[in-house]
C-alpha cells in the first residue's frame, strides 16, 4: 500500500469516525431534549388533548397560558413568584462571586497550609442531606424572625452556591499563568490590583459559567422554598406546583408554567453559552 493510498484510508476512517461521533451525540442530545420538547408541546394543547394518546399534530393553542398567568386572587401569581424568584437568586449568586472568588484566590494562587483539607470542607458541606437539617434551619430561621423572608433563601442559597463556586473558580485562577501575577507584583501592583487587573480578565468566561450554575441552582431549588417560605416570598417552583389540581385533568396547564418556569434559565443559557463553554473548558487540563 503506498502513502497516498494509506492517507487516503486514514482521511475516510477519521470522516467516519467523526461522522459517528457526531450522530451519537445529536442522538444522545435528542434523547435528553425530547421531555422538554413534549413539555412546550403539551403547554399548547386543550387538556383533552394533552391526556389523549401522544401526538405531534393538533389544533394549538394559548389559553392554558394564558390561564396560568391570570392573577387570581388570593392566590400566588406568576407575576409575584417570578419577582421574589429574581431577587432571591440575583442577590444570592452575587454573594456567592463576592465571596468565592477571594477564597478561590487564596487557594489557587497563594494558597494556605493543608489547602486540600479546606477544600474538602467545603464540598463536605453537600453530603448532608438537606432534608436531615431541615428542621433546625426553620427553627433557627424563626426564632431570627426570618422565616417567610426573603432573607432566608438568600442566606441558604449562598450557602447552597459556595462550595460550588469556590471549587470551580479555583480551578480557573489555576489557569493563569504565574509569570502575569509575578510580573504585576515586579511593577507594583498590590494584591487587590493582582486580582481586579490580571485574574478577573482572563477567568470572566470561568466567572460566568459559574454565575451561570449558581443561578440555574437556586432558580429551580424547591424544597427549602416550600419549606421556609410557604406563603411570603414563594418562588416560582412553588407558583408552578400550585398548577396541580385534584380534580380534572391539569397536564396541560402543569407543562405550560413549567415551560414559564424555566423559560428565564434557559435565555440565560443562550445568552452565555460562548462564555460559559469557554469557562467550562478553561480547568480541563488541571
Amino acid at each position: 500500500m503506498t502513502t497516498t493510498h494509506r492517507e487516503r484510508v486514514l482521511t475516510g476512517e477519521t470522516v467516519w469516525g467523526t461522522l459517528t461521533l457526531g450522530l451519537t451525540a445529536w442522538f444522545v442530545a435528542a434523547v435528553f431534549f425530547f421531555p422538554v420538547f413534549w413539555m412546550v408541546l403539551n403547554g399548547f394543547k386543550e387538556e383533552a388533548d394533552a391526556n389523549a394518546s401522544p401526538r405531534l399534530f393538533f389544533e394549538p393553542t394559548l389559553d392554558r397560558f394564558r390561564e396560568v398567568t391570570t392573577q387570581t386572587p388570593g392566590l400566588l401569581g406568576f407575576s409575584e413568584a417570578f419577582l421574589n424568584s429574581f431577587w432571591v437568586v440575583a442577590v444570592s449568586t452575587v454573594l456567592v462571586l463576592a465571596l468565592a472568588i477571594p477564597a478561590a484566590y487564596a487557594l489557587s494562587v497563594r494558597p494556605v497550609r493543608r489547602w486540600r483539607d479546606v477544600l474538602f470542607f467545603f464540598i463536605s458541606t453537600k453530603f448532608l442531606p438537606i432534608v436531615a437539617a431541615i428542621l433546625p434551619l426553620w427553627i433557627i430561621a424563626r426564632d431570627l424572625g426570618i422565616l417567610n423572608s426573603h432573607l432566608v433563601l438568600i442566606i441558604l442559597y449562598t450557602a447552597m452556591n459556595l462550595p460550588l463556586a469556590v471549587w470551580m473558580l479555583r480551578s480557573f485562577f489555576s489557569e493563569v499563568p504565574r509569570e502575569l501575577i509575578e510580573a504585576a507584583e515586579i511593577d507594583g501592583t498590590g494584591l487587590w490590583g493582582q486580582i481586579t487587573q490580571v485574574m478577573l480578565p482572563i477567568v470572566t468566561p470561568g466567572i460566568a459559567a459559574t454565575a451561570l450554575l449558581c443561578v440555574v441552582f437556586a432558580w429551580n431549588e424547591f424544597f427549602l422554598a416550600v419549606q421556609l417560605n410557604p406563603v411570603d416570598a414563594s418562588t416560582v417552583p412553588i407558583w408552578v406546583t400550585s398548577n396541580v389540581s385534584t380534580r380534572g385533568n391539569f397536564l396541560a396547564k402543569l407543562s405550560a408554567a413549567s415551560s414559564l418556569a424555566v423559560l428565564p434559565v434557559v435565555l440565560a443559557g443562550w445568552l452565555a453559552q460562548k462564555r460559559m463553554i469557554r469557562g467550562l473548558t478553561m480547568g480541563a487540563i488541571k
